[in-house]
C-alpha cells in the first residue's frame, strides 16, 4: 500500500478532534502575540513555507493538515506522504491570516516533526532488517506518548513497520504480571478463554523455552519472546509450533 493511501485509515472526525486539543493546549487564553503580530492587517492573507532542514521521511501531513485547517489556514503540499526528503527541501504552503498562521505554527509542526521521525527511524530498522535476512516483520508496542498514540502508530505504518496492537482491546496480551497474579501461565489461559470470544487472540509474554511451550500447550495464539538471547531464539522457529514475536 502506498504511504499516501496510508490517510485514509484516519477517520476525519478524529483528526479534527485532535488539532481542536492540541490547538487548546498550546493556546487555552487571548493570542495577545498574535494580535500584534496582525494588527492593522488582519484581514490580509500571508504565505508561510515550510522547509525540511534534515533527512527523513514525510509523515504526518495529514495531522498538520488538521490543525493549520483548524485555525483557518490552507496548506498546499509539494511532496507526498512517505517520501524521503534531504536538506534543504520546500515541502509545502501555508497560506491565511497572519495571526492564524502564528497560531497553528507550533502545534502543527510538533506533530510533524514527531511523526516524521517515527516513520524515519521505522524505516531504517525495517531496512536494516531485511537487509540482513531476517524475513519477519518489525512491530512497535503500545509503549507510546500518551495523547499521541493515533499518530505515533500511523508513523510506524508509514515508515513500513507494523502496530502490534493499537490497545488492551484488540489483542488480549497476558504479560508477567498478569500470569504471576493468575498463578501460572495455564491457569492464566484457562482464565481468559471464556471472557474473549472466538475473534481476539491470546499473547502470552514468555522469559524461557519453558514457558513457551507451557503456553503453546495452553492454547496461546502467540508467543512473544522477552529478553531472550539470540543464540535462545534461533531455536524458535524450529521447535515451537505457534506464532511467535520478538520484543
Amino acid at each position: 500500500m502506498a504511504s499516501e493511501d496510508l490517510v485514509l485509515l484516519l477517520p476525519l472526525p478524529r483528526l479534527q478532534q485532535l488539532a481542536r486539543d492540541w490547538l487548546a493546549e498550546d493556546a487555552p487564553w487571548l493570542d495577545v502575540a498574535g494580535w500584534a503580530a496582525s494588527h492593522g492587517r488582519s484581514e490580509l492573507q500571508e504565505e508561510a513555507v515550510l522547509l525540511c532542514k534534515s533527512a527523513g521521511v514525510l509523515a504526518g501531513s495529514p495531522f498538520f493538515q488538521a490543525v493549520c485547517e483548524e485555525a483557518g489556514c490552507s496548506v498546499s503540499w509539494k511532496h507526498k506522504e512517505g517520501e524521503w526528503l534531504e536538506p534543504v527541501t520546500q515541502v509545502a504552503t501555508v497560506r491565511g491570516r497572519i495571526n492564524d498562521i502564528l497560531l497553528a505554527e507550533r502545534p502543527a509542526l510538533n506533530v510533524l516533526s514527531r511523526v516524521s521521525g517515527v516513520a524515519t527511524l521505522a524505516r531504517k530498522v525495517t531496512q536494516s532488517a531485511k537487509g540482513a535476512g531476517w524475513s519477519g516483520q518489525v512491530t512497535g508496542t503500545r509503549k507510546t506518548t500518551p495523547g499521541f498514540r493515533l499518530p505515533e502508530k500511523y508513523a510506524l505504518l508509514v515508515g513500513g513497520a507494523g502496530t502490534h496492537r493499537y490497545g488492551t482491546g484488540d489483542l488480549l496480551m497476558l504479560k508477567d504480571n498478569h500470569i504471576w497474579a493468575m498463578g501460572g501461565i495455564t491457569e492464566a489461559v484457562a482464565g481468559v478463554r471464556s471472557l474473549i470470544g472466538h475473534t481476539l487472540k491470546v499473547e502470552i509474554e514468555c522469559r524461557s523455552l519453558e514457558e513457551a511451550f507451557e503456553a503453546a500447550a495452553a492454547g496461546a495464539d502467540i508467543v512473544m519472546l522477552d529478553n531472550l538471547s539470540p543464540e535462545v531464539l534461533n531455536v524458535f522457529p524450529v521447535i515451537l509450533p505457534t506464532a511467535f514475536i520478538f520484543p
